[in-house]
């Protein structure tokens, strides 16, 4: 993929007209107006995506992308690189804390090898490896034009994957020491916010090295020129991740664009996912249509990218595990939530008065 063919994309805009017939279906069913309601616009929405009334959405798929980053040899995080590969090979077992939370629920997991720090990839991950790790942002950039553009490609072939295999809700995760170190460094460039004021703990960390997590974040933007000016153009949003991004955000930021581009609803999950939301949205215009929040994760800036991108979340648990653990987390309420408004009983079959909905009520 080149520059062009990426910053030339162009994003459907979701159906208003198929928007609107989900709101009457919910509206005829024997039930208060918005009783459901976040959950109604999250169905409303999804139709609009897909262009027509929701019939199933029972085929889900979760797409972890894993990758490991230089930085971590500056002591940001409280484990070694060695763990994004030992995770990764329990994902590919759907034995890692995702794949057990959701043993015996009906969701495919897919991990995907993008760059971690290992001799080959382990058996059950796809390989998509860009190459071990990424450079020491503090030192050097992070990855090649060539390389995000690979990472990012890779994201969207993820994508294109799931929709010719049917699936019809794709869920993001992440897995890679260090990352919540690129995140916030990434999310900084692009809206110039102050990174000592967003960065948090990741996995948890002490005092002592939570202040050298903000410095180095600091010295990294500084380091590249990044802490100048809002990053928002399409080629700044590419050079600010080629600078002090990682392949996994690559990855995830590709598989944003591309659920958009086969109008395929993608559930967020936490802080680093809700980066590469916004950096997708900023390389292509309108791929937030596509996108549904899960939860407000705990780490300072999930929130506060969520808003840029006007999207809320509907899962409030101070979560910050990943593996898209929260994303996943959104899909038995929304079964449950599809489920009545398939089969729930309408005003028109009972003998129920229909509510009407009045100016000013809940649009």
């Amino acid at each position: 993929m080149t520059k062009e063919e990426l910053f030339t994309i162009k994003i459907d805009k979701p159906d208003e007209k198929v928007y609107e017939r989900v709101k009457e279906c919910w509206d005829g069913l024997a039930k208060p107006l918005d009783g459901l309601g976040d959950f109604e616009e999250i169905l409303c929405r999804i139709g609009a995506m897909e262009g027509k009334v929701p019939e199933d959405i029972s085929k889900k798929v979760l797409v972890i992308f894993c990758a490991d980053n230089g930085v971590v040899a500056e002591g940001i995080s409280q484990t070694g690189s060695e763990v994004t590969a030992k995770v990764a090979a329990l994902m590919g077992k759907n034995q890692s804390t995702v794949g057990r939370m959701t043993s015996g629920y009906p969701l495919r997991i897919i991990p995907v090898d993008m760059g971690m720090d290992c001799e080959g990839t382990p058996e059950g991950v796809f390989p998509g490896k860009i190459r071990n790790k990424t450079g020491n942002i503090l030192r050097e950039e992070a990855m090649s034009s060539e390389e995000a553009l690979a990472a990012i490609e890779t994201g969207i072939k993820m994508a294109e994957k799931c929709k010719n295999e049917g699936f019809r809700i794709a869920a993001t995760g992440e897995m890679g020491i260090g990352n919540t170190t690129t995140s916030t460094a990434l999310y900084s460039a692009l809206t110039n916010e102050n990174p000592e004021e967003i960065t948090g703990r990741g996995a948890g960390l002490s005092d002592d090295a939570l202040e050298r997590k903000k410095q180095v974040i600091k010295e990294a933007l500084s380091f590249h020129g990044l802490d100048k000016k809002n990053h928002g153009s399409k080629t700044e949003t590419l050079d600010a991740m080629c600078k002090v991004g990682g392949f996994d955000i690559g990855g995830l930021t590709g598989f944003f664009i591309g659920c958009a581009m086969n109008h395929l609803p993608v559930v967020i999950d936490g802080f680093i996912s809700a980066v590469a939301a916004l950096a997708a949205e900023r390389l292509c215009p309108g791929a937030r249509e596509y996108m549904i929040a899960s939860h407000r994760g705990r780490e300072m800036g999930c929130m506060r990218a969520l808003n840029h991108l006007g999207l809320k979340p509907v899962i409030d648990g101070s979560m910050a595990l990943g593996e898209g653990t929260g994303a996943v987390m959104l899909f038995p309420l929304l079964d449950m939530t599809f489920e009545l408004f398939r089969s729930g009983i309408s005003f028109a079959d009972s003998d129920i008065d229909e509510y009407k909905r009045f100016e000013g009520g809940r649009k």
